[in-house]
């Protein structure tokens, strides 16, 4: 098929019902460039990338094959996240997406599906896909920006975490991780029964908490981010930003590793690591002034601590540093 004949089965495919797009979308797919409402006067953005076989298999060991609508959806749940991390909501996206020529058009197809699936089941009310780019290339890569707004508010840094504070977390983490290391490992998906399968799907389609965000900063969150790369990698961000020591609670990362029980029993592994180094469920990490009730949807699972002589900005558990490693693109 043509680079026209595809996106003529592609546009369709991104508006979010009634051949409307979101309501921050003044003009969509069809022309050199998207026209974009910013009624805030300022605009977040935020862009990520997936790369076939860096960060998706088209089949993965244990069998299972990733489709388009995985992809759509990862692609959009990203990106969404980082905005929700800000204590913003999306407006728009726009796609750049590279294709060897043998990708069949169903699964083009199913891609833009999961796009939309994933801005509405998430909750991204008013934002759509508002244009792209099309390209031929080697291996599949879908690169999507995200435009966002604060409506008025200020926007949560990772930098404002103060000593005293309430170290909480909003969504899940390590569900990712341990789908995907079902994925990889040699037990087939048929194999799965119905809690490991849901740990796979997290892996796949995560499901990023859209309504803590803007809630979070409206409760008065001193410092937020997403948890794409690993509970202790970004919480380790954070700290460093913030110059402070951020020490979870070893009775909440048993709580969340238990969770993780139907992968850890069946691969005969220790769930931790999970909890600690995975993080593409793309929970929402954030700090709040001590004493003041948490917003709906987070749980405290440590604290805000200063630096002390002998250890400085970072992420410890009950007092002793975190040696987690969580994920690097470019570690050995």
């Amino acid at each position: 098929m043509s680079e026209s004949g595809l996106l003529a089965r592609i546009f369709p495919r991104l508006e979010m019902g009634g051949g409307a797009h979101g309501s921050a979308t003044l003009l969509g797919p069809g022309d050199d460039a998207a026209l974009v409402a910013a009624p805030d006067g300022r605009t977040l953005i935020s862009i990520d990338t997936q790369v076939q076989d860096q960060d998706f298999r088209l089949l993965w060991p244990n069998g299972y094959r990733t489709t388009g609508v995985d992809v759509g959806w990862k692609a959009a749940a990203q990106n969404l996240s980082d905005i929700n991390a800000m204590g913003g909501k999306a407006t728009s996206m726009v796609v750049s997406l590279t294709l060897p020529p043998e990708t069949p058009v169903s699964w083009v197809e199913d891609l833009a599906d999961g796009l939309t699936a994933g801005i509405r089941e998430l909750g991204a009310t008013g934002c759509s896909v508002a244009g792209g780019d099309l390209g031929r290339g080697t291996e599949i890569s879908v690169t999507v920006a995200v435009l966002g707004t604060l409506e008025g508010g200020t926007p949560v840094l990772r930098s404002g975490a103060r000593a005293g504070d309430v170290l909480a977390l909003a969504g899940t983490v390590g569900r990712a991780a341990a789908g995907l290391a079902l994925l990889e490992s040699g037990t087939p998906m048929q194999a799965l029964n119905e809690l490991q399968r849901a740990l796979v799907e997290t892996q796949c389609r995560p499901r990023p908490p859209l309504a803590a965000g803007p809630l979070a900063r409206l409760s008065g969150a001193t410092a937020m981010m997403d948890i794409s790369d690993g509970l202790v990698r970004d919480g380790g961000r954070l700290a460093a930003a913030s110059g402070v020591v951020l020490d979870l609670d070893p009775l909440e990362l048993k709580r969340l590793a238990d969770g993780l029980s139907p992968a850890s029993d069946v691969l005969a592994v220790d769930p931790v690591p999970w909890v600690l180094g995975g993080g593409e469920d793309h929970g929402l990490l954030a700090t709040f002034p001590a004493g003041i009730q948490l917003p709906v949807g987070f749980t405290a699972i440590g604290s805000v601590q200063a630096p002390g002589t002998h250890i400085g900005p970072g992420v410890t558990i009950a007092g002793r540093v975190a040696g987690a490693r969580g994920w690097d693109h470019f570690a050995d």
